[in-house]
């Protein structure tokens, strides 16, 4: 009877994600080749382990190893740091060094495959300390979700190597029978999470812009200053002049690499300076302007969802989880609620005749 590998299902199904988002526009170019990168691995495993062709066999490690660096790299370039062609040409050393094992020492290849993946996917949550001011390109309606997801992807290449290692124990045990149903389901199970993790709307793109005349990094003072103070309150005045003068919240792909070039500042300065001033990032300081300008549109009588995409916000799990954030409650109860029920922050005035009675529901 006619079946087909697990591998091939996974492939098929990322396959129509890649497809589906590409033509939708919503999926950066890093993060396509991440996910080309799993469905080829996934066809890879299925040619060599369930229908044993020799020649797979020789490249599944190679090809194996090459989703760790292309996961390494499209983090990098969702921090704005992806650099010249030529240095991602560095990474290409991972999968020949493979090679080289496969060719010179086969007994090497697992440590060598085990090494690549614990080495990237620790490297990667190293890269992600900052958290999401790290993450300039990504959209700011995402809030704290894009590192997450990216933690979450490197989480999933060091079970790769967990799943690798369990692969030379079964083998070094006598038990190499079990090599193929990890190979099938923990490879299966590592590509999926990769794939999925990699299509999420939290790493949705952003349209970027070529700026040729960005600014170079300010140089970080030893010690906060009363200057440095006052050039972070300057910060904060323009700040304030773009979002709530100009309504620059509004753009639902707005990112931290766009509204650093708006103030033709490096981004890393602005968000240093929203994170000194308000102890916020810069996601959550944006969001802030967005659900306000959501609720006063809530109060004047116009839907929950035309609030939600006339104040920024591009899907409404955001824009949810942001309004309760900083309401802490959900846009329906706002839009309900009596208005002495409500953060005195985000409550416009009332107007003078509504002060001597209560608020008519």
């Amino acid at each position: 009877m006619f079946a087909v590998p697990i591998s091939i299902v996974v492939s098929l199904a990322l396959s129509f994600v890649l497809v589906r988002m590409r033509l939708r526009g919503s999926l950066a170019p890093p993060l396509a080749v991440l996910l080309g990168a799993c469905i080829l691995q996934g066809v890879v495993n299925a040619l060599a382990q369930y229908y044993g062709l020799p020649v797979f066999r020789l490249v599944q490690p190679v090809t194996a190893v090459c989703v760790a660096p292309v996961a390494w790299l499209a983090l990098r370039s969702a921090q704005g740091r992806g650099g010249a062609p030529s240095a991602g040409l560095l990474h290409l050393l991972a999968p020949a060094f493979v090679a080289f094992c496969i060719a010179r020492a086969p007994e090497a290849i697992d440590a060598a495959v085990i090494a690549v993946f614990a080495c990237y996917g620790a490297a990667m949550l190293l890269a992600l300390r900052s958290g999401a001011d790290g993450l300039p390109e990504a959209r700011l309606d995402a809030g704290d979700w894009p590192p997450l997801v990216w933690r979450a992807i490197a989480a999933t290449l060091i079970f790769s190597a967990v799943s690798d290692a369990a692969i030379s124990l079964a083998v070094v045990s006598g038990e190499g029978w079990l090599k193929s149903w990890i190979i099938g389901f923990g490879s299966s199970l590592t590509l999926l999470l990769v794939g999925t993790l990699a299509s999420l709307p939290a790493l949705g793109r952003a349209p970027g812009i070529v700026d040729a005349t960005a600014a170079p990094a300010a140089a970080e003072a030893a010690a906060e200053s009363d200057a440095e103070r006052g050039r972070d309150a300057a910060i904060m005045a323009d700040l304030e002049r773009l979002l709530d003068g100009q309504r620059l919240h509004r753009d639902s792909e707005l990112t931290l690499s766009r509204l650093a070039r708006r103030l033709g500042l490096p981004a890393k300065r602005v968000s240093e300076a929203i994170n000194r001033q308000t102890g916020e990032n810069v996601s959550r300081y944006v969001n802030g302007f967005r659900v306000a300008d959501a609720c006063q549109a809530i109060d004047a009588g116009r839907s929950v969802t035309d609030a939600m995409l006339g104040s920024g916000f591009a899907t409404k799990s955001n824009f949810n989880r942001e309004f309760r954030r900083v309401t802490g409650m959900a846009p329906a109860q706002w839009a309900v609620s009596p208005r002495m029920l409500r953060p005195a922050e985000l409550t416009p005035p009332a107007p003078p005749e509504s002060i001597a009675g209560p608020q008519a529901t």
